[in-house]
């Protein structure tokens, strides 16, 4: 394990630049594979249902990341863990792009698992280097991190949507992402803050007490159910914004793909500025105003009449799912020391709603219609508002090691 040495004011903003271009680029890999999904539908001759399969492949690559993450970083260091989560990304993107050009699922379904698994470890890490650079920095900044992953998935899906225009295949697109990866995540971690190693325990001192796991660790574990009800909220409205407004206020797709961009410049634009809010009144009153923003948002967007008061509805949802995802990683990265394992946890937790939750939705929306269905996720909405409590930062003379 290494921990930071003191930085300078000057090594601090290069470390803060550095992984904000990191978290953007991460941004940028997922969103371009994420808008050229109908190629590949295309090019597999896959069905809806099949397609479906098909990403669980990536989904499940992330979950088994997520787990060891922590392990791993814990192991290798921050730095040489976007390193190799880079590699092992950019490997998966030349596998998927070959597997394309050859027309073969397996071996898209087999890139897409390990490509999760770069892209799970890659999360876990920066979101560390992110809590470790806010720590030094004495300022909250960890939502403008998210931002920028915001602004390259943005500039990933104009990016993609432009070269789909033009004709450009979708293998070709993959293998230069795969070289701007590559390049980036071998040279961009060098500017991560320095660590040197821990002091070696002295021969004859007896060991210190064993730590307790973090999935035994009370105040994680509640700060991963806030995050779940965060990450569940994000990603309904991600997948099912756009088709709840077209199917429930009969507007075009058009409309409904608005709606949808609404919301994603509303959490964009609170991600930006964010950071000056919590410090300003605090993590937990911002991460229960958020809470109460989004359940005010969702009901107001379910039931609204009309399109552009379902509109302020997706607006104010947007900007109450903004900001509790990164307090929950700030929150579980508060204690330095055992900030590896917590955030692995929290991500874990956390991804598992993002990927699970929207689909069992849609088994809802079969049944009542998917925009009264989104009002499911008014529940772990409230558990997070309640729960918000579990992010108050850590105090010195609070037990961190969780024993």
């Amino acid at each position: 394990m290494t921990t930071s040495t003191t930085a300078s004011a000057a090594q601090l903003r290069i470390a803060l630049t550095a992984t904000v271009i990191v978290f953007g680029i991460n941004g940028l890999v997922f969103a371009s594979w994420a808008a050229r999904i109908p190629a590949v539908t295309d090019t597999l001759g896959l069905t809806p249902g099949q397609m479906g399969s098909l990403l669980l492949c990536l989904a499940v690559g992330s979950l088994v990341a997520l787990p060891t993450a922590g392990w791993v970083t814990g192991k290798l260091g921050i730095a040489h863990s976007v390193r190799l989560a880079g590699l092992i990304s950019a490997l998966a993107g030349i596998g998927i792009a070959g597997s394309l050009s050859a027309a073969t699922t397996i071996g898209t379904a087999i890139s897409l698992f390990v490509f999760g698994i770069g892209i799970g470890l890659w999360d876990v890490a920066i979101n560390i280097e992110g809590a470790d650079v806010e720590h030094k920095l004495g300022r909250t900044v960890m939502p403008q991190l998210h931002a920028a992953f915001s602004g390259g998935a943005f500039v990933g899906a104009i990016i993609g949507a432009g070269l789909a225009n033009i004709g450009v295949g979708l293998p070709a697109h993959l293998l230069v992402i795969a070289g701007v990866v590559l390049a980036a995540t071998q040279w961009l971690p060098k500017y991560f803050l320095p660590r040197i190693p821990e002091p070696q325990r002295p021969e004859g001192e007896p060991a210190p007490p064993k730590v307790r796991s973090a999935w035994r660790d009370h105040r994680t574990l509640l700060i991963g159910v806030v995050v779940l009800g965060a990450t569940l909220t994000e990603g309904a409205g991600n997948d099912w914004i756009a088709k709840a407004a077209v199917d429930g206020l009969g507007v075009t797709n058009a409309n409904g793909a608005f709606m949808f961009a609404t919301f994603v410049l509303a959490m964009t634009a609170m991600r930006f500025f964010g950071g000056k809010v919590i410090d300003a009144f605090g993590r937990v009153p911002v991460l229960r105003g958020s809470m109460a923003a989004a359940a005010i948002g969702l009901t107001v967007f379910v039931f609204a009449p009309t399109l552009w008061l379902a509109l302020i509805g997706v607006a104010l949802w947007g900007i109450g799912a903004a900001l509790a995802f990164p307090m929950g990683m700030s929150a579980a990265a508060d204690d330095p020391k055992r900030a590896a394992a917590r955030v692995s946890v929290v991500a874990t937790i956390g991804y598992v709603a993002f990927l699970s939750g929207p689909p069992l939705l849609g088994f809802l929306g079969d049944v009542v219609g998917i925009r009264f269905a989104l009002l499911a996720i008014g529940v772990p909405i409230v558990v997070a508002l309640v729960l918000a409590g579990a992010a108050k930062p850590l105090r010195k003379g609070d037990n961190q090691s969780g024993e």
